[in-house]
C-alpha cells in the first residue's frame, strides 16, 4: 500500500468532481467466490474547500457494487476501492491535465474546464458577437483555460479586445474594462472572488442593458447573496449587479430518461444515491452534482478492464500481472478507455484524445434573481438545443461594442436642384446666344467682333454649366462603382469648358494687346492684316494643352473614389451607438501635385489676362470692337476663379458650402460672361434695325463704316486731319500766288507810267522824245523788271475768283461747323 500511496495523482485546481485514477492493481484470491480482487486506489476530497468525497465516494461504490454482481463484467474478479482523503483542493477539472506529454496515460469523466469554450464561441456565434473580453483569476487552471478560449475565438474570427487579470483585488481590472468599453465579458475566478468582482462591477456601473457576463456555472446558485466580509456591497446592489449574466457548466446528469451501461435512468440513481446518503440535505453534501461522474468514472474503468481480458490472455498476460514496468498490459487497458462509449447516468460517456470526457453542457441564464435553463449544447455533435426564453434588459441581446452606424453625408437636394435650376437657364441662355450669334455672322457690326471665337466661347459657358451637374452628384444618386464615372465627368467639363470660353477670350485680348503696342512704324501694317486662323490657332493650343494634361492626368493616375471619416457623433437620446459621419470624393493618389500644376497653370492665364485686360482699356479697334466687353468678363473670371479655388480646397470636407461655392462661382461667371459679351449686340441689332446689313468680305481689313458714336468720332477725327493737310498745301499755294500776283501788278503800273511820260513829251512837236533809261529804273528795294513773255491769266484778275463756287474747300463755302471742326 505504501507504493500505492507514492502512485496516486495529486492535482490542484478548482473543485469540481471526482479525482479517480487507476495507480495499481493487486490481485488476491478470494475464497468464498472464488474470484480474484482487483484494487483501485483513489482519493476524495471528505474536508477543506470542497469536499466532494461526502456525495462521491458514495457513488464510486455503488458502481462497484453493481459491477461486482454482473456476471458478464469482470466475471473472474471482483472490484475493491482503496480510498483516501486527498485533504487537497480538487483539481480534475484543470486544462493541465489534459497535456499528454506530462500525463500520457491520464483519463477523466469529468470534462476540462475548456469544455465550456466550444460552447461559448457558439453563443457568441448565435448573438453575432465578435468582440469581448476576458477578466481571471491568476490561477494555472483559468489561464489554461483562457488560453484555449483565445485560440478558438482567433479561429472563429472573434477578437479578445480586452484581456485583464487579478491575484486578489479585481477593482484595477474592473476599472480597465470599463474604460476600454467592454461589453461581452468572459470571467474565470472562484466563487469568492466572483463576489469581489461584482462588487466592483457595481461601482463602475459594468451592468445593465449595454453588457453581458459568462461566469461559471458550479458556483452555488445564492453565490452573490451570500454576505462577504471582504465587500462592501449590500445584497440589493449585488443582486443588481449580476442580473442577466450566464453561466455554462457541464452536464452531469443525463436530462434524458435512458438506461445506461448500469441498467439505471439518471433519475433512478439518483433516489439510490439519496437512500445511501441516509437523507441528508444535497445542497449541504459536498460533491452531490459531481456524484453521477463518480458513478460513471468506475463503470468507465470496469468496462475497459473487461474489454482488455480477452486480448492479454491471447498476449499470455493476465490483469492480475499488473505493474507499472509492463507496457503491454498498460497499452491495453490505454486503448480499452480512449475506445470507450457508453451511456452513463451523466450522460453519454466519450475521451477525446487527451482522455478528456466529451459531455453536453447546461447554459443558464440569472432571471429575476434565479437561474433558468435555456439551453444545451452538445459539443461531440456542435448541436445547440435552445429554449428560447432568454431575456434581456433591453430589446435583446446587446452589442459587442458601442455601434457605430456609418452614414454618408450627402449633398442637400434644395442646394443642388436650385443651382441646378440656374444651370440650366444658362445653358438656355448660351444656346439663345449661340443661335444669334450664328444667325448674324454676316451683320457687319457681327462680323467685326470675331464671331467664330464668340461662338467658342459660348459653348464652353455651357460646357462649365453642365459641370455642375456632376459636381452635384454622389452616392445618393449613383452606385459606388460608377462614381469614378462621374468624377470624369466633372474633370473634364469643366477643364475643356474653361479652355474655350476663357482661352477664346484671351486670345482676343492678347491680340489687341501685340497690335497696339508695336512701335508707330508697324502699327499701319499690323492694322491692315488681321487672319483670324492665327486666333483659332491660339485657342486650339489652349484647349491641346488642357486636353493633354488632363489625359496624362488620368492615365497616370486616374480619379478614384475615396470616402473621408469623420468625428464620431452620438445620437440624440438613450442609445447605445454613435454616428460615422462619412463623406466620398473624386481623388487620386498624387491629387495635390495634379491640383498644384493644373492651377499654376489655370492662375498664370488669368493673371496674364487681368494685365492685358487692363493694358488696353483705352485701345479702340474697329476689327475686334468687343474688345473691352472681353476685358471686363476676363476681370469677372479672374477674380471668382482666384477665390472659388482656394475656398473649395478649404470647404472640401463641408459637401453643401463646398458645392455651392463652387457652382455658383461657375454660374455667375458664365451668366456675366454672356451677357457682358452678346447682349450689347443683340440691343443694337434690334433698336438699330441692322438685321439685313450687306455682306462684306469677312476679316480682311476690317475697315467698315459705323453709325455709333465712337466710329464717327474716329472717322471725324481722320477727315480733319485730312482736310488740315489739305488746307496747309493750299494755303502755302495761295500765298505764293500772291507774292507773284503783287509782282506783275508792281511791273505794270511801272510800264503804265512809262507810257504816260512818253505821250507828253510827244504832243507839242509830235517828236518822240528820247527816253532817260533812269526814268525806267524800279523803285528803290525792287528788282529789275523782267519783260511778261506770259501773259496773265484772267482768272488772276481777281482774287475772288481764285476758288470756284462749288470747290470742297472754298471758303465761301465752308460751314461754319467744319470750320470749328478743322481746327478743333
Amino acid at each position: 500500500m505504501a507504493r500505492l500511496g507514492q502512485r496516486l495523482f495529486h492535482g490542484t485546481g478548482p473543485g469540481s468532481s471526482l479525482s479517480l485514477t487507476l495507480t495499481v492493481l493487486l490481485s488476491c484470491c478470494s475464497p468464498a467466490l472464488g474470484k480474484k480482487k482487483l484494487y483501485i486506489g483513489a482519493l476524495f476530497p471528505m474536508s477543506g474547500g470542497w469536499p466532494g468525497g461526502q456525495a462521491c465516494l458514495p457513488a464510486a461504490q455503488m458502481a462497484l457494487d453493481l459491477v461486482n454482481e454482473r456476471a458478464d463484467i469482470l466475471p473472474d474478479y471482483e472490484l475493491e476501492l482503496i480510498h483516501y482523503d486527498s485533504m487537497l483542493s480538487y483539481g480534475s477539472s484543470s486544462p493541465a491535465l489534459s497535456n499528454r506529454q506530462r500525463f500520457p496515460t491520464f483519463f477523466r469523466t469529468h470534462p476540462s474546464a475548456t469544455l465550456h469554450n466550444p460552447t461559448r464561441v457558439h453563443l457568441f456565434q448565435k448573438w453575432k458577437w465578435t468582440k469581448i473580453a476576458t477578466i481571471q483569476q491568476t490561477t494555472e487552471v483559468f489561464t489554461s483555460t483562457l488560453d484555449d478560449l483565445e485560440e478558438r475565438v482567433k479561429e472563429a474570427g472573434i477578437e479578445i479586445s480586452v484581456r485583464q487579470s487579478f491575484l486578489t483585488d479585481p477593482a484595477v481590472a474592473v476599472k480597465n474594462l470599463k474604460r476600454q468599453d467592454a461589453r461581452i465579458i468572459v470571467g474565470l475566478f472562484y466563487e469568492t472572488e466572483a463576489r469581489k468582482v461584482f462588487c466592483e462591477v457595481y461601482k463602475e456601473k459594468l451592468f445593465g442593458k449595454k453588457y453581458v457576463w459568462f461566469l461559471i456555472g458550479w458556483y452555488a446558485d445564492n453565490w452573490f447573496k451570500i454576505k462577504d466580509p471582504s465587500i462592501n456591497c449590500t445584497v440589493e446592489q449585488m443582486t443588481e449587479a449580476v442580473e442577466g449574466h450566464v453561466t455554462t457548466e457541464i452536464v452531469m446528469l443525463n436530462p434524458e430518461t435512458v438506461r445506461g451501461a448500469s441498467n439505471l435512468t439518471s433519475q433512478e440513481f439518483l433516489a439510490q444515491l439519496m437512500s445511501k446518503l441516509g437523507g441528508k440535505n444535497p445542497e449541504e453534501t459536498g460533491g452531490f452534482q459531481e456524484a453521477p461522474l463518480a458513478y460513471d468514472a468506475v463503470w468507465a474503468l470496469a468496462l475497459a478492464l473487461n474489454k482488455t481480458v480477452g486480448p492479454l490472455k491471447a498476449k499470455g498476460h493476465r490483469l492480475e500481472d499488473f505493474n507499472y514496468n509492463n507496457r503491454d498490459i498498460t497499452a491495453e487497458i490505454y486503448r480499452a478507455l480512449n475506445t470507450s462509449s457508453f451511456e452513463g447516468v451523466s450522460g453519454h460517456v466519450v475521451f477525446d484524445a487527451q482522455g478528456s470526457r466529451m459531455a453536453w453542457t447546461l447554459i443558464e441564464q440569472l432571471q429575476g434573481g434565479s437561474y433558468k435553463k435555456i439551453g444545451y449544447y452538445d459539443s461531440t455533435k456542435g448541436n445547440l438545443s435552445w429554449y428560447g426564453n432568454d431575456r434581456w434588459i433591453g430589446s435583446g441581446p446587446p452589442a459587442d461594442q458601442t455601434v457605430v452606424i456609418e452614414e454618408f453625408r450627402y449633398l442637400s437636394q434644395k442646394i443642388f436642384v436650385s443651382v441646378s435650376v440656374f444651370a440650366g437657364l444658362g445653358i438656355l441662355l448660351g444656346i439663345v446666344c449661340l443661335t444669334f450669334n450664328i444667325y448674324n455672322s454676316n451683320v457687319r457690326y457681327i462680323q467685326n467682333s470675331q464671331p467664330y471665337l464668340n461662338n467658342m466661347t459660348a459653348v464652353g459657358c455651357m460646357m462649365a454649366l453642365a459641370a455642375v451637374f456632376p459636381l452635384g452628384i454622389d452616392g445618393l444618386h449613383v452606385q459606388r462603382r460608377q462614381f469614378p464615372v462621374v468624377c470624369q465627368f466633372r474633370l473634364w467639363l469643366l477643364g475643356l469648358g474653361f479652355s474655350l470660353a476663357y482661352g477664346s477670350m484671351f486670345t482676343k485680348i492678347w491680340w489687341v494687346h501685340t497690335v497696339f503696342t508695336k512701335k508707330d512704324e508697324k502699327k499701319d501694317k499690323r492694322k491692315q492684316h488681321l487672319e483670324p486662323w492665327k486666333l483659332y490657332a491660339t485657342v486650339g493650343v489652349l484647349l491641346g494643352i488642357d486636353i493633354l494634361s488632363l489625359m496624362i492626368w488620368q492615365i497616370m493616375d486616374p480619379l478614384h473614389i475615396t470616402v473621408e471619416k469623420f468625428t464620431r457623433e452620438a445620437p440624440k437620446g438613450d442609445l447605445d451607438v454613435l454616428i460615422q459621419p462619412l463623406l466620398e470624393h473624386c481623388s487620386s493618389d498624387k491629387m495635390n501635385t495634379w491640383l498644384g500644376v493644373v492651377y499654376g497653370y489655370k492662375g498664370l492665364l488669368l493673371l496674364l489676362g487681368i494685365f492685358l485686360a487692363y493694358e488696353t482699356k483705352s485701345i479702340s479697334t474697329e476689327k475686334i470692337n468687343d474688345h473691352r466687353a472681353v476685358g471686363m468678363a476676363i476681370y469677372n473670371v479672374a477674380v471668382l476663379c482666384m477665390i472659388t479655388a482656394p475656398v473649395t480646397m478649404i470647404l472640401s470636407s463641408q459637401q453643401d458650402a463646398s458645392f455651392a461655392f463652387a457652382s455658383l462661382a461657375i454660374v455667375f461667371s458664365v451668366y456675366i460672361t454672356l451677357v457682358v459679351l452678346f447682349v450689347p449686340k443683340m440691343r443694337r441689332l434690334i433698336t438699330r434695325g441692322e438685321w439685313q446689313s450687306d455682306t462684306q468680305e469677312p476679316m480682311k481689313t476690317g475697315s467698315s463704316t459705323n453709325n455709333n458714336d465712337e466710329e464717327k468720332s474716329r472717322q471725324l477725327e481722320r477727315e480733319n486731319q485730312e482736310l488740315q493737310k489739305i488746307i496747309q498745301e493750299k494755303e502755302e499755294r495761295v500765298s505764293e500766288l500772291r507774292n507773284q500776283l503783287s509782282e506783275r501788278q508792281a511791273l505794270r503800273s511801272r510800264r503804265r507810267a512809262s507810257t504816260a511820260i512818253n505821250q507828253q513829251h510827244s504832243s507839242p512837236s509830235n517828236a518822240v522824245p528820247q527816253t532817260d533809261p533812269r526814268s525806267l529804273a524800279p523803285p528803290p528795294g525792287y528788282p529789275t523788271p523782267i519783260s511778261d513773255l506770259h501773259p496773265i491769266p484772267s482768272s488772276f484778275g481777281n482774287s475772288s475768283s481764285l476758288y470756284h463756287a462749288d470747290s470742297k474747300i472754298s471758303r465761301n463755302n465752308c460751314h461754319s461747323s467744319h470750320l470749328q471742326l478743322l481746327y478743333k
